[in-house]
């Protein structure tokens, strides 16, 4: 087992399966252009040996599938029949949703239980001009469609000020009234955000002016969450729970478990730090010749971590997933 002084291991792989996105959110793609696959994006095939591969170098038991936006892959289908055969504790997967409804059955027969949807407002409007792509009843007619299918539901939204700040009770309300966990993401300092502070400041809401927020319509508690989580829970009596994932206000370098794969094959250890390891060429190697080589990889990327907190970085989040 590959672990660093401060005890942490890889446990949770995020793999971007795609850069592809139907979407050009306001604080993803500043300007605006949509994305698309890369010419060079490995095959489904080369990715699941690379999830089967990081299984047995680095004790991955947790999968997230994320983008670009998943769902709109055709290598969808052929990734997660893989993968499901892998004896993984856990897969989950990262959408916008608005391709949720057509793909359910896709998903329900691939065993996925656990989804977690990026939504920043329930304002259509506002919608169509943070998303500049999407129809937001669409969204929500998914969501509908998948909580009815047994699938737990997480919604993800970055609080920004300026544009949806008015929408965090509106969506919380509308979240603890359907049983969908609403975890609150504090924008990062990435990609252009990092080198334009006033930007990000003009922007960026804290962890303690949305707990101010809620505790003006409702009283909570804070309740557990498991050592590597990201967010920091809360409860609301009686209604449900909700989370802030707080990496500027409250840092969780120290237990992070996780590494990321993109969808051209670098794994990346950390998104603080612009360092990244090229594995795709190992994908096509047999075990015996592969496993040496990514372990190598591995005690790089883990040593990639910030040790303390997250402290800003030039990658670029639409290139690696959530």
């Amino acid at each position: 087992m590959i672990v660093d002084r401060q005890g942490r291991r890889f446990r949770n792989l995020r793999i971007s399966l795609t850069s592809a996105c139907n979407y050009a959110c306001t604080y993803c793609v500043p300007n605006g252009k949509r994305l698309v696959a890369a010419q060079d994006e490995l095959s489904a095939e080369a990715m699941a040996r690379g999830v089967a591969y990081l299984i047995e170098a680095a004790g991955i038991d947790r999968l997230r599938i994320t983008g670009g936006e998943p769902l709109v892959s055709p290598k969808l289908e052929t990734f997660m029949q893989a993968v499901g055969q892998m004896g993984l504790s856990d897969i989950s997967l990262t959408t916008n949703g608005q391709l949720l409804a057509r793909k359910l059955p896709l998903l329900v027969d691939a065993g996925i239980r656990r989804i977690n949807v990026s939504l920043d407002t329930l304002d259509a409007a506002a919608f169509r001009g943070i998303a500049r792509g999407g129809d937001l009843a669409t969204v929500l007619d998914g969501m509908d469609q998948a909580r009815a299918a047994g699938i737990k539901i997480k919604v993800n939204m970055v609080p920004l000020r300026g544009q949806n700040l008015d929408q965090v009770m509106p969506l919380l309300e509308y979240c603890l009234e359907r049983g969908y966990e609403l975890r609150f993401i504090e924008l990062m300092r990435m990609g252009h955000l990092a080198s334009d502070s006033n930007a990000f400041l003009q922007q960026f809401v804290s962890l303690q002016q949305l707990l101010s927020l809620i505790g003006e319509h409702h009283e909570y508690l804070q309740a557990d969450a498991p050592v590597d989580a990201t967010a920091v829970r809360y409860e609301i009596p009686g209604h449900g729970f909700f989370g802030v994932i707080a990496n500027e206000s409250v840092p969780f370098c120290r237990t992070c478990s996780r590494l990321r794969l993109s969808s051209t094959g670098w794994l990346h250890g950390c998104l603080s730090s612009s360092n990244r390891h090229y594995v795709g060429d190992l994908l096509d190697k047999p075990r015996h010749q592969a496993l040496p080589a990514l372990q190598g990889l591995l005690v790089k990327a883990l040593g990639d971590k910030q040790e303390v907190a997250f402290s800003g970085g030039a990658t670029v989040m639409k290139i690696i997933g959530g």
